[in-house]
């Protein structure tokens, strides 16, 4: 039985929804990171990176990880976020915290990781969490303005 206590409960976003507004987001992301990417190109000689450069890839990740985090701490919303309509608070209607961005990330790549279970996760929790929803005590809303 789905909890009405909280009036977001009934706002919460459909997983078609969800994943459009990621797809818009990672059209955004690869241009970031091809940037990103051009910007340190000089200091490997100006040749291409090679799978195995740990430290090129932790940099795309923290990259990465700076992109959302600062669109979900300063106001909710990434483009695709926009774009869709959804916005990311905390259960409890506040604003979304670095550390809790860092958590929701961590966690959004083990929902990839896994084949996308933890996405798919929504389609099972009563209040359509997902795991990188529930580990970082997080939620995403439909908003309609």
């Amino acid at each position: 039985m789905r909890d009405t206590s909280n009036p977001y409960d009934n706002l919460a976003p459909s997983l078609r929804r969800r994943l459009a507004a990621i797809f818009y987001d990672s059209l955004l992301l690869a241009g970031i990171l091809s940037a990103a990417t051009a910007a340190v190109l000089p200091l490997n000689d100006g040749q291409a990176f090679q799978s195995g450069q740990i430290v090129y890839t932790g940099y795309l990740l923290i990259v990465s990880f700076l992109f959302f985090a600062w669109f979900w701490t300063h106001g909710g919303q990434t483009l695709g976020m926009k774009a869709w309509k959804i916005k990311i608070s905390t259960k409890s209607g506040q604003t979304v915290n670095w550390v809790q961005s860092l958590v929701r990330f961590v966690a959004a790549l083990l929902s990839w990781s896994t084949f996308g279970m933890g996405f798919l996760w929504i389609l099972f929790d009563p209040n359509k969490n997902s795991w990188h929803d529930l580990a970082s005590n997080t939620r995403l809303i439909r908003i309609e303005e």
